[in-house]
């Protein structure tokens, strides 16, 4: 009798330290209690009822995925290959385990569909230029499919884009155009503006002569301090005239002698 009574209070000891759970900060347990859902526990120390009820555990952390690169055609009709990572979260611990079977491969499958067919729906150039806008769009649409898994999408990120080898020569020689274009218009305004200070100065000249030649000599100083060569200037006769006529003084006026009486 003492026999029995040890062994049942041995085995009544083991069932009721089986049923103690522990879980980490970021665990938590989905309880069942012959097979119905009893609600989730945790995070620490708690008790189930053994051999009645059944946890299954599940990690709360944010979880990374790797979507492989995916061959897809552009709205333009341009074959890429795009890869991306998502980020994600359970928030509600049992629907993710009631509502899909692996939400795991769930996530993975809803988010590599999900960018096929939003990289199918925009040109190369948005693809390329709006990122931001195509990253928030997937974002959008897979957490819509997994909210009723009790699933929250963070961040989607696009990752690298292949291009082919063709159409990075093409871009590359469109990149080249825009820039020799763009360096033409500098080149054109700064002649224009040019052309208008010059003919500012020619109208300042034509009311004053002399500064025609006094911009011609600094001219000419300027060439012959720059290089070493001999210049040769040649003066037009006016310059030399008016010089004389600036250096030379005017003859003063003699009062004319009176005659002699014979």
């Amino acid at each position: 009798m003492s026999y029995l009574f040890g062994s049942f209070f041995i085995l009544l000891t083991y069932l009721t330290l089986s049923g103690f759970k522990l879980d980490r900060e970021y665990q938590r347990g989905v309880i069942f209690r012959l097979g119905r859902v009893q609600g989730v526990k945790g995070p620490g120390l708690y008790w189930i009822i053994p051999a009645i009820d059944q946890k299954v555990q599940v990690d709360i952390r944010t979880k990374t995925v790797d979507i492989e690169p995916q061959e897809t055609i552009t709205a333009d009709s341009v074959t890429i290959r795009v890869n991306a990572v998502l980020y994600y979260r359970l928030l509600d611990p049992s629907r993710a385990i009631i509502k899909v079977e692996s939400y795991q491969k769930a996530v993975y499958q809803a988010a590599l569909t999900t960018l096929r067919n939003v990289i199918g729906q925009n040109i190369l150039d948005d693809v390329l230029q709006n990122r931001d806008k195509i990253n928030h769009k997937i974002q959008e649409l897979v957490d819509e499919m997994t909210e009723s898994w009790g699933i929250v999408i963070e961040r989607v990120e696009m990752k690298d884009v292949e291009i082919p080898t063709s159409m990075q020569r093409a871009m590359a020689k469109e990149a080249e155009a825009v820039r020799e274009k763009r360096a033409r218009l500098i080149k054109a305004q700064a002649e224009q503006e040019a052309s208008i200070k010059l003919s500012e100065a020619s109208q300042q000249m034509i009311a004053n002569p002399a500064a025609l030649e006094l911009r011609r000599l600094q001219m000419l100083s300027e060439i012959g301090s720059e290089n070493n060569t001999t210049t040769i200037v040649v003066l037009p006769s006016d310059l030399a005239s008016l010089t004389q006529n600036l250096t030379v003084k005017p003859q003063p006026k003699m009062p004319p002698t009176p005659k002699q009486e014979s």
